[in-house]
């Protein structure tokens, strides 16, 4: 992942453009690993936890956000990161429908 990062940087500052790194990544995993070896298990019960917390309005964990765990904190902000670049390409995918 480390050179795929690399790419992307240089790409963007020799091209001026601004690729996100994340969704570039993704976007390339298909030409040399298949997705299914990128999944895991662990990561799928994050993401199931940030959704259940967020619907429910409730704490991952017993608490207020001071006791959450702190590697949890870590992991909620990047989940939630991940969903809003997801739904603003949805969004802008809808526009382009739109036109």
């Amino acid at each position: 992942m480390g050179l795929l990062k690399e790419e992307i940087k240089e790409t963007n500052l020799r091209s001026g453009k601004e690729f996100d790194v994340s969704e570039s990544i993704i976007a390339q995993i298909p030409f040399f690993s298949c997705n299914n070896h990128i999944y895991d298990k662990e990561l799928q019960k994050d993401i199931q936890r940030y959704t259940y917390c967020k619907d429910s309005s409730v704490s991952a964990y017993p608490g207020s956000f001071g006791e959450q765990p702190y590697i949890w904190v870590q992991k909620y902000f990047v989940i939630r990161n991940a969903f809003a670049k997801l739904e603003k390409r949805i969004i802008e995918k809808n526009k382009q429908k739109g036109k």
